[in-house]
């Protein structure tokens, strides 16, 4: 696809306000999917918003809608097929995400594929804006709200059920968290990329911080970061943002490396 200045669209105060709180999100979340060694999972479960994303397109609808519609049956799917079969949560989505890449693939094609998988940064609708800073403000409350009961689970389910926590529902809770936050990023960065947003932060938090909340906060601010200067180095080359907010977070990383362990 060729990229031109008609094609790369400004971002406005309302697009960066979104795209903040989508980073937030993915900071906080991925968190999580860290510790959950869920890392390899998050990149194909994006790949499950394909199929919405083309349905959505062939209606006419927002394609941040579709996506998010098939995520989140997707997210369902995944958790009452690890319950079933006891089997491990990425191994479900890596079933789920080749059905869902065969069917992505014969929905969605040309100019249309290229965005779903990169990213695009054309200009949000009114809909689209508030269902992404409600789903945002959402994913990020819900983290916050229950984030001692989500290490309680990670830590020993067995505990979790005798400290009264419904292990069941709030697994599933937090996939549909982790779906809804992948759906939110889909515009900046695409399907291949998304996945990156929500776990390169995270790692570079776990090698940095000392406890949850140190970690939960770097790694919401690392994503920011990254989010904006991807964003901004993108306007200047004409660029697609997603590939630029991901080597900004794997830059990141990258220097962390270099700090002497404690």
């Amino acid at each position: 696809m060729c990229i031109t200045m008609s094609t790369i669209t400004p971002m406005t105060a309302e697009t960066l306000a979104l795209a903040v709180a989508m980073a937030v999100a993915s900071g906080l979340i991925g968190c999580f999917a860290v510790m959950r060694r869920m890392s390899l999972a998050a990149d194909p479960l994006s790949h499950v918003a394909l199929p919405g994303i083309g349905i959505a397109l062939a209606l006419r609808i927002g394609p941040m809608f579709g996506a998010a519609a098939l995520l989140f049956f997707g997210a369902l799917l995944v958790w009452a097929l690890e319950k079933r079969t006891r089997a491990a949560t990425e191994t479900m989505i890596g079933i789920v995400f080749s059905a869902a890449l065969a069917l992505g693939s014969m929905t969605t094609s040309g100019e249309e594929l290229i965005d779903a998988l990169f990213g695009t940064r054309s200009i949000l609708r009114t809909s689209e804006l508030i269902f992404g800073l409600v789903g945002a403000i959402a994913v990020i409350v819900f983290i916050v709200a229950r984030r001692n009961s989500l290490i309680v689970m990670l830590v020993s389910p067995e505990v979790a059920r005798t400290a009264g926590i419904n292990v069941g529902r709030l697994n599933l809770w937090y996939l549909e968290a982790f779906a809804l936050t992948i759906a939110l990023g889909l515009r900046y960065l695409g399907v291949l990329l998304m996945g990156a947003l929500i776990i390169v932060p995270a790692a570079t938090a776990k090698g940095l911080a000392r406890n949850l909340t140190g970690m939960l906060c770097m790694s919401a601010g690392i994503a920011v970061l990254a989010t904006i200067i991807g964003t901004w180095a993108a306007a200047w080359l004409h660029r697609p943002s997603g590939p630029l907010i991901v080597l900004t977070a794997t830059s990141v990383f990258l220097l962390s490396l270099a700090r002497k362990p404690a």
